[in-house]
């Protein structure tokens, strides 16, 4: 009994080794990044200052959010600036247990994700953020000040970041469907129709109630499923399996 709990034990405690490694590497870019804390928040909140009138500013209704937002906005840098350390750590941790086939899908799919989720970030910064704040700023009523909480702020950020993160990882959902049997790509053509409304649908859902702001979530949503259906037809035709150990 001991003999077979031996191998449970030695992986468990592999596993704590690189989640203590990931978790270190962390915790370093995050102190190197915490005198610059203030210049972070403000660089995440450069698309709402540009497009808030002239006098306006924005407000901490909170206590302590002054202190706390900028330190979240600073861990959020340093998992981003530490990931692929952590994805590294993730890899080593379970490529041993995987055929050379699956190494080979596993890898890219990985390294694409991750490209793209950020891809989507930066599309929402620097093209949606402008646009959505721009539209908001001008729909404020005459005698209302826009000066908008800190915090909410930063969670407002944070749901655009996730939707167009996730968006942008439609080519690699719609591989994987493909490639694990669930779907074909004579499917995924024939329900384009249905994709594109549902493109809508989820982008009325998730961004502000102006239209430019859901058009520019909806279109890429679209277009990235019309290529990941091309890159399904091209690259993950199902090929006889690799049953070789690496």
């Amino acid at each position: 009994m001991q003999q077979d709990l031996q191998p449970l034990i030695e992986h468990l405690i592999e596993l704590r080794n690189r989640l203590v490694r990931a978790a270190l590497a962390i915790l370093v870019v995050f102190l190197i990044l915490f005198n610059w804390r203030g210049e972070l928040y403000h660089l995440l909140a450069s698309p709402l200052l540009a497009a808030l009138p002239a006098g306006s500013h924005m407000i901490a209704t909170d206590v302590t959010s002054s202190f706390f937002v900028p330190l979240k906005v600073t861990g959020m840098v340093a998992f981003l600036i530490a990931l692929p350390y952590c994805l590294y750590q993730g890899w080593a941790f379970v490529a041993p247990g995987l055929y050379q086939h699956e190494k080979r899908l596993v890898m890219p799919l990985l390294i694409s994700s991750v490209l793209l989720f950020v891809v989507g970030m930066i599309f929402a910064y620097f093209l949606v953020f402008p646009v959505v704040f721009g539209f908001m700023a001008k729909a404020t009523p005459e005698g209302v000040a826009m000066m908008t909480d800190i915090d909410k702020y930063l969670s407002f950020v944070l749901g655009m970041f996730l939707a167009f993160g996730v968006t942008f990882e439609t080519p690699v959902v719609v591989m994987v469907l493909v490639r694990m049997g669930l779907v074909s790509v004579e499917k995924l053509r024939e329900i384009r129709s249905y994709v594109i409304v549902g493109a809508f649908v989820i982008a009325a859902i998730v961004t502000p109630p102006d239209v430019l702001s859901q058009v520019m979530l909806a279109v890429p949503l679209w277009l990235l499923y019309e290529v990941g259906v091309v890159l399904a037809a091209w690259l993950m035709v199902p090929k006889p399996a690799d049953t070789e150990r690496a």
